[in-house]
């Protein structure tokens, strides 16, 4: 097939119409912004597809709930760390160095620092096992992956991103309150449950709102700016823990949880819902009154009628986009990989933190300089995100990811050795940032955020599980860093079965999905095809 038989290819694809509900003008097209819009994408990105001021506080405010989302996550390092205990002078049994803690009576050692500090020394755990110790963190991340169970769909049927994110940071911020009160390890424990439970959803309705506030052109970027919100969370707490290292654990959460529900106040009056979410939904003149507010344009004149859009007659219950996703083929594959290569990079993403212990480092330079591998990940993916081919990247930087923390078993150095885990947890962060990024842009709006949920749901697992091979590691790094770097390595082949996604246009229902997928692939055979000379 030659050139000119493609082009007239093409044209016939273009020619047929759209099998799917997509907004269409009554008798004639409607000028919007001096232009003739004839979908709900056109719309989008003639209203937002500049990026103005307004777009920038409402995704600044937005991403910003990445800032308390990173410190709940994190803050278990610090408060449920073992602390440290010295032997008690001359005194005959104590030898810090040959003897094991355990099995000294109390008055042969004392805490290095007042015993309120920790949570193990105030509640006298140092001899409680690793179930009993290891219970909060297992707690928090059994929390997020109930929470993304139950709470996935909510988004993108009922509540909307908007009510969403309010709700995620109210129950997030308000556990964490609570637990300042907690009087041991098991109301401790339940709380942090809650707190999970409740953050299980921040990142996915923060990403998505975002993203679906501005153009395409300005997708990638604006998806970034939540991670660099993340890192900024994860680098204030190793400074909030420094300052308060002689002062009660419980202070920690008073300043970590205080300003979330601040902040939850401000996304109630400031933050717009998505136009596109409220437009599936049948709420056009609302969608129409965030475009209003969002355009970039002076001259804005966008008649109530312009675009005809009825709500998703498939979506009548809460959990219809989950069986979307499992009931489309297409979809299912799409999930089930970006879920196995988010199991993978979850165990490194959410280990490698944990695990910094077994390397015999400073805590706090080690988890921030953990912390600032994080921003020059963000910074990466921020810049080249509109060049970058998410499948080569995720597929890339979870090779790297994988062969160096297998190295973190094999070198002896420990200088040496804090650089391996540096670049792992640093090729990690990218892979994390381009696989939510490429999980956008996979899946249309009717079921992008419960796609996204999923995807999350898939990087806590990963998270769930490595605390039990950190416990294991204290004894052979194998089990910790070696595990992670074996599954990790094969977990991010399975991307290769995907498509690629760079510079596509978001779609907003199944149908539409459907058609631009089946076109795309008529087109890459028509070239393919005028390669080889066909």
């Amino acid at each position: 097939m030659m050139a000119d038989d493609t082009q007239s290819l093409l044209s016939q694809i273009d020619s047929v119409p759209v099998p799917v509900p997509v907004p269409v003008p009554t008798e004639e097209v409607v000028p919007l912004l001096g232009k003739h819009i004839s979908s709900l994408n056109d719309a989008i990105e003639d209203c937002m597809g500049s990026f103005g001021w307004n777009q920038f506080l409402q995704a600044l405010l937005v991403s910003l709930a990445w800032v308390f989302d990173a410190q709940q996550t994190f803050i278990s390092v610090f408060a449920e760390a073992a602390p440290a205990w010295h032997c008690i002078d001359d005194h005959e049994l104590c030898n810090s160095g040959t003897i094991i803690q355990c099995q000294l009576p109390k008055t042969a050692w004392a805490w290095d620092q007042p015993a309120e500090t920790c949570l193990i020394s105030e509640w006298n755990l140092e001899c409680a096992g690793p179930f009993v110790s290891g219970l909060p963190a297992s707690s928090f991340f059994f929390g997020c992956l109930m929470g993304g169970i139950v709470l996935a769909t909510l988004a993108d049927s009922s509540l909307g991103r908007k009510n969403m994110l309010l709700l995620s940071c109210l129950v997030m911020s308000l556990a964490g309150v609570l637990n300042v009160f907690s009087p041991n390890i098991w109301v401790y424990s339940a709380l942090r449950f809650v707190t999970g439970f409740g953050r299980a959803t921040i990142g996915t309705c923060a990403l998505v709102l975002s993203t679906e506030l501005v153009g395409k052109k300005w997708r990638g970027q604006v998806g970034i700016l939540g991670f660099f919100c993340f890192t900024i969370g994860f680098l204030s707490l190793p400074a909030m823990a420094y300052l308060n290292k002689d002062s009660s654990w419980r202070r920690l959460y008073l300043w970590t949880s205080i300003p979330a529900i601040l902040y939850s106040t401000i996304v109630h009056f400031m933050v717009q819902e998505s136009p596109r979410w409220l437009f599936i939904q049948g709420r056009k003149e609302e969608a129409i009154e965030v475009l209003r507010s969002m355009s970039t344009s002076l001259n804005f004149n966008f008649a109530d009628d312009a675009l005809l859009m009825d709500k998703e007659t498939w979506n009548v219950d809460l959990y219809s986009g989950l069986k979307l996703l499992w009931q489309k083929g297409w979809a299912f594959r799409r999930l089930s990989s970006v879920m196995i290569a988010g199991f993978g990079i979850g165990m490194v993403y959410y280990g490698m933190p944990l695990s910094l212990g077994n390397l015999k480092f400073n805590l706090y330079l080690s988890v921030t300089l953990n912390a600032l591998s994080e921003l020059p990940a963000s910074l990466i993916t921020f810049f080249l995100i509109g060049k970058l081919n998410r499948r080569s990247a995720v597929l890339v930087f979870t090779i790297v990811s994988g062969v160096c923390s297998i190295l973190c078993v094999v070198v002896v150095d420990k200088g040496l050795q804090i650089w391996m885990e540096l670049v792992s947890f640093f090729s990690a962060c990218t892979a994390f940032n381009v696989l939510l990024i490429y999980t956008l842009e996979l899946f249309p709006t009717c079921v992008r955020n419960s796609g996204l949920s999923m995807v999350r749901q898939a990087l806590v697992l990963g998270g769930v599980i490595s605390p039990v091979l950190v416990a294991a590691g204290r004894k052979n790094e194998f089990w910790s860093f070696g595990v992670f770097g074996l599954v990790i390595g094969c977990c991010g082949f399975i991307v290769v079965c995907l498509p690629e996604t760079r510079g596509g246009s978001f779609c907003d229902t199944i149908d539409e999905q459907e058609y631009m997928d089946i076109k795309a692939s008529v087109v890459t055979a028509c070239l393919a095809g005028c390669d080889n000379g066909v």
